[in-house]
């Protein structure tokens, strides 16, 4: 065999060979840049079309409180969704289960369908944010808009698909339990004495209604301001007698500890909104599931 021969007939059909090599490899780096540069453009357009509607539905939201001030409600609506969060075994949470009706019988969760009747004009416009974005954003809206602390907020919960998903009843607090009590419920939702302390501020915000929790009456003298006052008047040694302090209340002055920072508290609203809002933040992201 002519080797000569054959090197000579291998070594343009080598370069051909290189040369496709080098124009394939070129236009997969461009096809990939090409792909890169879309996701980044298309992820680029979903944020500000994320961030366009959380504005769209603040801005309801506002209407609505100015119009029917529920702001009360739509935090408690919010607490409820998020309070049923299991760390354990990373089940319940903020993904909107408390809008069907097997959830919505829960005793703790009487009451909650006028919170519903009055989100879903908004759920209806609006149809792209997710039910337990808007359980959350309502709450968080509903606070600032009654003078409490700006939240930070992140859009982007998935709902749970259907009620297989919601938790079984006896998850949330109850207006009866004692320290230890409360502390097993925070406990398992993966939060500690602090945030129990100042999550349970909220009170400062609405009023319980005897044919809902049994009990009638505020926490406060002006039940649609957010602000101090629930640590302020349930550390008096004479009670208003028109003002509520249920057993969950009084719990707080049982530990040196939890006491201590309902005095901080009552003496420092600016101390309180700033923990306030850290606590909300994470009681608002309770096992969600992102979608983005």
């Amino acid at each position: 065999m002519n080797f000569r021969f054959l090197s000579k007939v291998t070594l343009p059909f080598g370069k051909a060979c290189e040369t496709f090599r080098q124009r394939f490899v070129f236009s997969s780096l461009n096809r990939g840049v090409f792909e890169l540069y879309n996701l980044k453009s298309n992820f680029a357009t979903m944020v500000v079309n994320t961030k366009e509607l959380e504005t769209q539905v603040r801005e309801r939201l506002v209407q609505l409180y100015k119009q029917t001030p529920c702001m009360p409600i739509m935090v408690r609506i919010a607490w409820h969704d998020a309070g049923t969060y299991d760390v354990n075994t990373n089940t319940g949470g903020v993904n909107g289960s408390v809008r069907f009706d097997v959830e919505q019988k829960h005793k703790a969760n009487a009451g909650l369908k006028v919170a519903l009747d009055l989100l879903a004009p908004i759920k209806k416009d609006f149809a792209d944010i997710s039910y337990a974005d808007l359980f959350q954003l309502a709450s968080v809206v509903a606070i600032e808009y009654a003078g409490g602390p700006k939240i930070p907020f992140r859009m982007g919960r998935k709902d749970a698909e259907g009620p297989e998903k919601c938790p079984e009843e006896g998850r949330l607090p109850d207006a009866e339990h004692k320290l230890p009590q409360l502390r097993k419920i925070f406990y398992r939702m993966g939060l500690n004495d602090k945030e129990l302390t100042v999550l349970s501020g909220g009170h400062t915000l609405g009023r319980a209604h005897k044919d809902r929790s049994g009990f009638e009456g505020p926490w406060t003298k002006n039940p649609l301001a957010f602000d101090n006052s629930y640590f302020v008047e349930i550390l008096k040694e004479k009670p208003d007698p028109e003002l509520l302090r249920l057993a969950s209340d009084l719990a707080l002055l049982e530990d040196p500890n939890t006491r201590k920072l309902v005095e901080e508290y009552a003496a420092n609203k600016d101390l309180f909104f700033e923990d306030y809002a850290q606590a909300h933040k994470k009681l608002s992201e309770l096992g969600a599931v992102w979608v983005h």
